[in-house]
């Protein structure tokens, strides 16, 4: 046999291998962090996740939607909706009585399995969403945290650093989430929306500080061109991840965390689905073991999921 067919025949087998391989072991998808209002018919959410092929939501509530209706909800499917505690809200940022007397009262319900996103840095959003600007060293923050280190939750953090920047904050903000980093070497802090960091500061970050991940939300083509916001493009214009953010992936997989953050009633949509197939794509373009940790495994290492099963899309 000529020496270059000895060459390709091996490579074409492997490949097949390969291809077998991913199709017998299909990937599923978690979604690691959205919200949900009382805008939104809960029981929507599910059939959405199926038509998106979406495993498990960690999800949040906000707004006028109480913890009881969201409660019962999450008891209907518990393979499914994993609650987590919320504390975004006007007392929040005021560190006013009332945010304690709910915490609390959130943490007092066995369901609850997770924390919600703590905003600490966050742009005016038009006039859906105000800026908000509170320390990482604030009293608020520092009672989040404590209850998320008790039961062993991450804590995700949700700082928009290249909104920051241009508001003269990055460099304030930037220094107080390494302190609190290696504050708490062995606890993990996620970053929401990658944290609006480009592939320099993300590799910069995961170098330095073993305990930092970063959830993939707002992070593709879909949400950055329904945006101003300075949200990070992890795609390179297409459906596969840019080289540089490919790259890195591959070198940390452990440190990425697929989420969609939906917040907005008009985010459950085909919006969710829309997401879900650009980010299958992306997978299917990593190896095989990269994407399982990207999609699933990473979520379901830091907040203790069962294994998610694997659902069709559509």
């Amino acid at each position: 046999m000529p020496t270059l067919l000895r060459t390709v025949i091996p490579a074409l087998a492997l490949s097949s291998m390969i291809a077998i391989s991913a199709a017998a072991d299909p990937i599923p998808l978690i979604d690691a962090h959205s919200q949900v209002d009382h805008k939104v018919e809960l029981g929507g959410i599910v059939p959405l996740m199926d038509e998106a092929g979406i495993a498990h939501v960690i999800l949040a509530t906000r707004s006028r939607l109480k913890p009881g209706p969201f409660m019962r909800f999450a008891r209907e499917y518990p393979t499914r909706i994993t609650p987590s505690v919320r504390t975004k809200s006007r007392w929040f940022n005021r560190n006013h009585d009332k945010f304690y007397r709910r915490f609390r009262k959130q943490l007092a319900m066995p369901r609850f399995a997770a924390m919600a996103e703590v905003v600490v840095w966050h742009a005016q959003k038009g006039n859906k969403a105000e800026f908000r600007a509170v320390s990482l060293e604030s009293p608020q923050v520092q009672a989040a945290l404590q209850a998320a280190k008790a039961r062993g939750w991450p804590f995700v953090v949700h700082i928009e650093f290249a909104a920051a920047a241009a508001a003269g904050d990055y460099d304030t903000y930037m220094a107080s989430f390494k302190r609190l980093l290696d504050a708490h070497p062995e606890h993990p802090f996620p970053l929401i929306h990658m944290g609006q960091l480009s592939a320099t500061e993300t590799r910069e970050l995961i170098a330095a500080h073993q305990n930092v991940y970063f959830i993939t939300s707002h992070a593709n083509p879909v949400r950055v061109s329904r945006s101003r916001q300075p949200w990070v493009d992890m795609f390179d214009g297409g459906e596969v991840l840019a080289p540089v953010w490919k790259r890195l992936v591959i070198a940390h997989p452990e440190r990425f965390i697929l989420g969609f953050d939906n917040v907005w009633e008009e985010d459950w949509s085909d919006l969710y689905g829309r997401q879900a197939d650009l980010w299958r794509s992306a997978l299917a373009d990593l190896p095989h073991g990269v994407a399982h940790k990207v999609a699933h495994r990473n979520a379901e290492r830091l907040w203790r999921l069962k294994p998610a099963r694997y659902v069709e899309p559509g």
